[in-house]
This record gives structure tokens, sequence and C-alpha cells, in this order.
């Protein structure tokens, strides 16, 4: 097995590695790095999240380096604040011997002004940007990109799925023409390979995996639910796993607040992780979710982009995403530096073909689970109070008179009937004699046509009258008629079967509901935020 010694690298650089634990170098850094120190070449890393892939471009970035030059020598680029966060602190630790290099991240969210002046007061060799951010500092003339010898690509494929395309030819087309381009990428879409072909010269290529292979130390599972029993579901997961810390995944915005929202009404301390929070927001949750203040985040895909945390015990999709690369990205989070992790998907049956073509894709087996009853989680928790008691130690604060009252007092009982009363306080400090019911369904899934009996149910139900409901909600908030049926079913506790026609807009959408629910329908989405705007639900006057 080759140590990093034998990759060529510096001995300054050498000598910080073993105080940050690395040992041996991962398959994508002993590949990549001997080729990008020997000689100034376009090159192209194949590799999923998580392979370390920083460190494969990041040290011999630095090895390229020349301190006594006070010039932009090396750009990065990242879909991604967070990553790019995450990008610059490593590489700040990377050269801690390393004499005056000057490492400079910029990213939308913050402000421009302070960056601005950071850039100003000292031209960074090393700027690593989201593109559009950097974008808006060339229009200010604040960067020039004409010395830059180096531009690395970091998770392009992502970039692109992000809408960064044109972002990225303007940024390319004013780097200087000798250059080097470095592109790290999970997978090889159309579009990055106009990329190689428009800005890349007989590029050095090493691949050590795709976004289709999956951690071998994950195990995948899944369990069949209502719409309107997926909260509950949940609820019985995060009570059941003690030692739960993980994300949450959901598809959009909206969704992700308002389970954060719910879950935090219903006792379970949660952050949301999305778009619309501030730079501060974001920096205030990850700092919690990191130090293990915070054991449940609940985030977009985009938001979790180069989410870096040790431990995860879990990834739940409470929504699964189109692109089995996703899935691989979300599971990715846990089982980590070789431990054991669980990703787990929430599934209703309309999910079935998906969760199938993510296993053939994949190639990898979903484990059908079933959510545990409200006796099995109460056994484990009683177990672990009876336990504690066992475990407390006597106190001769409590000898003598005052004990002996007590024991008169509580004498009048049998041991049963004593046990059997403080089992009842502690299951009502639980809080669990008034929780929902789960039909559970087969964890099997299954691709049978329906019969004609439930044709012409359907048929007959669809005549129910229905009453037309207006929402200031639209494709400009990034959500699908799925996304906007599985808002309405979890927000109003109603059938899926009782929503009608959706006629989704650009800034709002019209849905047509069963009649019975019109009474109340629109009080169950008063206080919900989106975007920073509060909700409105109300009946359509035409």
């Amino acid at each position: 097995m080759k140590t990093f010694s034998d990759l060529g690298l510096s001995k300054l650089l050498l000598q910080v590695l073993p105080e940050l634990g690395f040992e041996h170098p991962t398959l994508i850094q002993e590949q990549s790095i001997p080729l990008l120190v020997a000689k100034q070449q376009d090159f192209i890393g194949l590799a999923q999240t998580g392979t370390g892939k920083t460190a494969a471009f990041g040290l011999p970035l630095l090895q390229w380096i020349d301190p006594k030059h006070s010039n932009t020598q090396a750009l990065i680029l990242a879909p991604t604040r967070e990553l790019g966060q995450q990008i610059a602190n490593q590489l700040t630790t990377f050269s801690k011997y390393l004499p005056n290099i000057i490492i400079q991240s910029v990213y939308g969210g913050a402000s421009i002004v302070v960056q601005m002046k950071e850039i100003k007061r000292k031209t960074p060799h090393i700027i690593i940007a989201t593109p559009g951010r950097l974008l808006d500092l060339m229009r200010r003339k604040v960067i020039q990109l004409n010395s830059v010898k180096l531009v690395v690509l970091d998770e392009a494929d992502e970039m692109l799925n992000m809408g960064f395309k044109e972002d990225l030819d303007n940024i390319l087309a004013n780097t200087g023409k000798e250059k080097n381009t470095w592109l790290f990428s999970a997978t090889m879409p159309s579009d990055i390979r106009a990329i190689v072909s428009n800005y890349m010269t007989n590029p050095a290529e090493v691949k050590i995996s795709t976004g289709n292979q999956v951690n071998e130390n994950i195990e995948h599972q899944f369990t069949m639910l209502k719409s309107s029993e997926k909260f509950e579901g949940l609820k019985r997961i995060l009570d059941i796993e003690d030692q739960f810390r993980g994300v949450i995944f959901c598809r959009t915005r909206i969704k992700t607040q308002q389970l954060s929202d719910e879950l935090n009404k219903n006792g379970y301390l949660s952050e949301a992780l999305h778009g619309d929070l501030s730079q501060a927001q974001r920096d205030r949750v990850m700092k919690r979710f990191k130090s293990g203040h915070l054991k449940i985040l609940i985030a977009t895909d985009v938001a979790a982009r180069g989410i870096d945390v040790s431990d995860l015990s879990h990834v739940i999709h409470y929504a699964l995403p189109d692109d089995p690369a996703y899935y691989t990205h979300r599971s990715g989070r846990t089982a980590r530096a070789g431990k054991k992790g669980i990703s787990l998907c929430i599934l209703t049956n309309r999910d079935q073909r998906k969760l199938k073509h993510i296993e053939k894709s994949l190639q990898i087996e979903f484990k059908p689970i079933h959510i545990p009853t409200v006796e099995d989680i109460l056994s484990i928790r009683l177990g672990k109070w009876a336990q504690n008691i066992l475990d407390l130690p006597t106190s001769k604060k409590v000898r003598g008179k005052l004990l002996t009252d007590i024991q008169m007092q509580l004498g009048v009982l049998s041991f049963e009937d004593l046990v059997e009363k403080l089992v009842n306080k502690e299951i009502q400090a639980l809080n669990y004699n008034e929780r929902n019911t789960i039909n559970q369904k087969s964890s099997t899934p299954k691709s049978k046509k329906e019969p004609k009996n439930n044709q012409r149910k359907k048929t007959k139900d669809s005549s129910k009258k229905r009453v037309r409901f207006f929402i200031n909600v639209g494709k400009v908030d990034g959500v699908s008629k799925t996304d906007l049926i599985d808002f309405i079913t979890d927000t109003a506790k109603i059938q899926k079967s009782e929503i009608g026609t959706i006629d989704l807009q650009k800034k709002c959408s019209f849905i047509d509901i069963d009649d019975r629910h019109s009474k109340s329908f629109s009080q169950h989405f008063k206080g919900i935020f989106v975007d920073g705007r509060e909700l409105r639900v109300n009946r359509d006057s035409n």
C-alpha cells in the first residue's frame, strides 16, 4: 500500500498530513496526485463524493503555487458556498507549513463589500468561488483572471445541474489561454464533455468510480406508508433509534422548512437547511450540527452539498430524488471512514417505480423494514428507564425517618401495583397514549394492474363535488404538481383521492378539493411561510 511520501509531494506538505490523520492515500489521491505534481497538464478526475477529491487536487495545487508572486495563480470553482468554504478550510490546513500563501473564498449570501475589501487588501494566490459571486466580482473589476495558471472545476456535474453552464463558459473564456484546467466530477454528461472539448487539451484521466457506485458499508432500507402516515412513521423511527444523528432529505425548500417546523412542534429538535436561509443562519445551523448539539438536519439536495460531518448514523429520504446519482450523494453522507450507516427511504405506492429504477441503476438491494409499533417503542424506552433506575446509586440523605415515612405511605400497595403505577406515569411522560395508528403496507413493491372494479370506483368518486382553492405557490418556487399534492396531504391531513385538478401556474396554483374539507381547508396553512412570504390559501371566488 502506497503512502503519501510515494506520490511526489514536497516535505512541507508531507509534514502536515500526519497531524491531520492522513495515513494512506485514497484511490483518487493515489492515482491523481503523481500526475498533477509531475507536470502542468489538463486533467479529468472521475470519483464520487466522499472519496477524498479535495486533497487529490488541493495538495498538488498548493505545490504549484509560488508565494513570491503576488498575483492570483489558481481558481477553484464549486457549486455551493458550503463546499467552497470546506475547500478553503482544507487548503488552509494543508498549507500550515507553506510560507505566505493567501487563500480567499468568495460566495453569495455573504457581504460582497467585505469580500471586496479582503481581496483589495491582499491579492489572494488562490481564489475559491461559486460562479455567480465570482462573475459579480469580475464585473466590478475586483478580480482579474488573466494571471490564473490553474483552474479547478470541483463537482462540475453539480454546477451544470444547478444551471451554471453559461456562467462557467463566461468565466473560462476570461481566463488566460496559458492555463491548465483540472475537472473533477462524479459523472460525465454531455455538457461536461462539451467543456472538455472547448477548454481542455489532451487531458489525462483518472476514473475511480462514478455516481453509480455506492459505499458498501451502507445498509439500504425502505418502508411503504400512506402519504398521510409518513410523518408519524418518521417520528417512530426517530423514537426507536436512540443514537440517531443524521440528515433527512426533502425535494423542495417549502417541504424542508415545513417538516422541520412540524418536528419541532412535536418535540423533536431539528433545523432546516435550504436556499432561503441567510449565510449567518446557514453557518449557525451547520455549527450546531457539526458540534453534535443538533442531531436532526432537514435539507434539500442543493443545500446539502459540501456538508462534511462524521459519525452520521442515518440518511433518511423523506422524498426520493429523480436521479440515482443524487441518491448516491445523499446516502454517502453516512458510513464514512469505514463505519456503518443506514440509508432509509420512506415511500408511498407511487414511489415504487422510482425505487426500482434506483435499485437497478446502482445495483443495490433495498431491505424492507416495518415501522415500529407503539408497543415496540414503549418496550425499548421503558426497558432503558428501568435500567437507569437500577443504575442509580443509593444516598444516605433518603435513609432514616424520611425513608421510613415514604415506605409506610407506599406500603399499602403491592409490589405489582407500585410498578404498574410507576410505569403508567412514565408512559404518560412519554406521551404515547394518543399516538396515531399506522396501517403498515406490504413492504414488497408491486406492480399489479388495478382491478377493473377499482377503476369503476375511481370514476364514480371523481364525480364528487369539488371546491376550487387558490394558493400563492407556483413554478417559481421550484415545486411540481407531485410536490404540491404531497404538501397538501401532509398539511391538511386529507387523502390524495380527495384532491382533484391542480392548475400549476408561474406564481400561484389552483387546487380542487373535496367539498367536505372546504370549510376548514384554509386554516391548516396558517402561519406557514414560503421564501419569506406568508402562505395564502383562499377559496377561489371565480
